[in-house]
């Protein structure tokens, strides 16, 4: 057996290095290492609690939103205020339109440029991947750059800027909306949709939303797949059998997304044993064994600490391995499908487990079934109602963000006390799949996924497989560690 190391991978969003066991040309065993510390938790102790609301958008630039709107959501919680009705859709709005250009970017600049690459030049697609989705050179990059710019100016009108906003607030949304602004924000995704059905999908968004099984999946690529993206990855993912490659644990978490009220766009839950289970988060711990991280237990996020131990043995990552009820979980797009019981969705985890395959057709299938809540939250929005409530100042008090950004739960636990922040833990999404090994040994979910996969014993680059598999869950490193 041989131990060979990976990384960094380019095309990710901060550091990451995975170790790979080859024996017979196949993986045995993976280890995931975010190498880099960040410190936000340490950071936002003895300050007071709104100045979460500064801070935690610069965890990350790419989902900065996603942080505000957890932080939003934990200081509401600490305060008792419920955000009127255009202040809750405002805030859908926003962080819709971020989980949205996420996924428009993983896919056309982080994902797809893999199958440009020399190594499928013997494919019968790979001139047309090539000329289509090779970094800078690809066609769809001169094509998708302008629209995506053009679809964050909706960012302009809900929050003000993007990254950092502070228009996110406990009480809702600090930027209100005028009659005139709510028909330019209608236009914006008039246009984001037109390029989604011309060119991504070659087809309505109902039409894609609709979809129920893998045949029918297939049977719609078939006349479409030299014409639309989407359907030009399902040809080569067929060829390629990706729908059989980077299987984990097969259990999924989701904390919900885009609350109605009472109710939300998709649910949260647990998908596990091949069924939907409530979500009891207060079974979450985080286990630091094989953490650059003191400790010797796994405690409840909201007793959770941050302290560094880089000498620590045994230890290889500075992720920490959070487990639910002591189980590995997958989150991200496919576990929100999953959950919320889309029959394309569960039709390929049933078939094939969770793949490379599954992931991506979990982000476009939200593409299909978000926009079309976008243009309703936008038409229930009325100008000159209260958009904001005015935030309290908090004494001793514990609150808890959960929401879901583009690739998972995100999780924001607060303990304010005297005053100020005593206690400040954050779980994101990429701290569940890239977790790694926990006390009873159990890899995270991409180090289970990334076991069978065929790798040489030489070289140094990533093997293609190792890429696409990693590349499935759209890591975020740098919201990893914090």
């Amino acid at each position: 057996m041989t131990r060979r190391i990976v990384g960094p991978f380019n095309r990710v969003e901060g550091d990451l290095e995975v170790t790979l066991d080859i024996e017979g040309g196949i993986v045995r065993a993976a280890y995931v290492n975010s190498p880099m510390y960040r410190g936000f938790e340490q950071i936002l102790l003895g300050k007071h609690p709104l100045d979460a609301l500064v801070y935690v958008p610069r965890i990350c630039g790419i989902c900065s939103v996603a942080q505000s709107a957890a932080a939003a959501q934990a200081l509401a919680q600490g305060m008792g205020l419920q955000p009127p009705d255009n202040g809750r859709l405002a805030a859908n709005l926003t962080l819709a339109a971020e989980n949205l250009a996420d996924h428009l970017s993983h896919f056309y600049l982080f994902f797809m440029p893999d199958f440009a690459r020399d190594g499928y030049r013997d494919r019968a697609w790979f001139a047309d991947a090539q000329a289509r989705f090779k970094s800078v050179s690809g066609s769809a990059t001169n094509d998708v750059l302008p629209v995506r710019a053009k679809f964050m100016n909706v960012m302009s009108y809900l929050a003000g800027r993007w990254p950092h906003t502070l228009s996110l607030q406990p009480g809702g949304s600090s930027r209100p909306l005028e009659e005139a602004e709510k028909l330019r924000l209608k236009m914006l995704l008039n246009e984001f949709r037109a390029f989604l059905e011309r060119t991504l999908f070659g087809d309505t968004l109902e039409a894609v939303a609709a979809l129920d099984s893998e045949e029918a999946l297939y049977a719609w690529m078939q006349p479409r797949a030299k014409s639309a993206d989407f359907p030009r990855f399902l040809h080569i993912a067929r060829d390629l059998d990706l729908q059989k490659m980077g299987r984990a644990a097969d259990r999924f978490m989701s904390y919900g997304a885009y609350r109605d009220g009472a109710a939300a766009l998709f649910p949260a839950g647990v998908w596990a044993d091949g069924k939907l289970q409530a979500l009891d988060t207060t079974a979450i711990r985080e286990d630091v064994s094989s953490s650059w991280m003191a400790g010797d237990e796994a405690l409840a996020p909201q007793e959770g600490r941050t302290l560094p131990q880089p000498d620590k043995p045994d230890a290889y990552s500075w992720c920490k391995a959070p487990r639910l009820s002591g189980q590995v979980m997958e989150t991200g797009a496919l576990a929100r499908q999953m959950i919320a019981g889309h029959p394309l969705a569960r039709d390929l985890v049933g078939r094939h487990g969770a793949s490379v395959t599954a992931r991506v057709v979990a982000r476009m299938l939200e593409f299909a079934l978000v926009i079309p809540a976008m243009e309703s939250w936008l038409q229930q929005i009325r100008p000159g109602a209260p958009f904001c409530l005015p935030a309290l100042e908090l004494d001793e008090v514990r609150g808890i963000g959960l929401i879901e950004a583009a690739r998972g739960s995100l999780g924001h636990w607060m303990d304010v006390r005297k005053g100020k922040l005593h206690n400040y833990q954050i779980i994101a999404p990429t701290t569940w799949n890239f977790s790694p090994r926990d006390a009873a040994g159990v890899p995270g979910a991409l180090e289970q996924a990334l076991v069978g996969l065929a790798a040489e014993e030489g070289g140094n680059a990533a093997p293609l497989a190792v890429q696409h598999v990693v590349r499935s869950f759209d890591p975020c490193m740098v919201c990893t560690v914090h």
